[in-house]
């Protein structure tokens, strides 16, 4: 198999091949990259990679499908510490016009489908788009560094008991009347 040539960020329809795949493979430079990693709050992406083709799908959609590995550097949310993770994963958009996608009307109670790989085909599709969106979703929510846990913090005004995690807990005002419906029977 040849080897893939850089593509643009985006790709006309009009010049997409109708009978077979049309590779696509973006890279990003460390420039860009590292505006990236700005826009999705990370600390820096130090390898980026969308590697794939846009495939016709019936007679007037495209379906693209990629391989999207990225190694992100985020911010630990308890120390603050870097915390590098590696992400592989596959990537699926099915590109419609629009009047092909079932859509409920304007204020109706219908719910909008659950199809998240369905986007509204246009007059080009945005291969750079669909990539940072992948890397977006496959981020961490909430990075830890190995061995990093929370410390009980406790906060309260001046002379007022501090509330504990066990105080939010549905039951505990429960186990503590008990415990006085129990000390109260004892002393009776």
């Amino acid at each position: 198999m040849p080897p893939k040539h850089p593509t643009a960020a985006k790709i006309p329809v009009s010049k997409l091949n109708k009978t077979s795949d049309t590779p696509i493979l973006l890279e990003p430079n460390a420039e860009k990259r590292s505006a990236i990693a700005e826009d999705l709050g990370a600390l820096g992406l130090k390898k980026l990679r969308f590697d794939g083709e846009i495939l016709p799908e019936g007679k007037k959609g495209w379906k693209l499908q990629a391989s999207l590995g990225a190694t992100v550097v985020q911010a630990c949310i308890v120390t603050l510490e870097p915390v590098t993770t590696r992400i592989d994963t596959k990537v699926t958009r099915s590109f419609v016009p629009e009047h092909l996608i079932d859509l409920p009307e304007p204020g109706s109670e219908t719910e909008i489908p659950d199809e998240d790989e369905i986007d509204v085909l246009g007059e080009e599709i945005d291969v750079e788009a669909v990539m940072i969106e992948a890397l977006s979703l496959a981020l961490p929510t909430y990075p830890r560094k190995d061995g990093a846990e929370m410390e009980t913090a406790q906060f309260s005004a001046e002379g007022v008991t501090p509330m504990r995690d066990e105080d939010t807990r549905p039951f505990a005002g429960l186990a503590s009347l008990r415990e006085k419906m129990q000390k109260d029977g004892d002393e009776g």
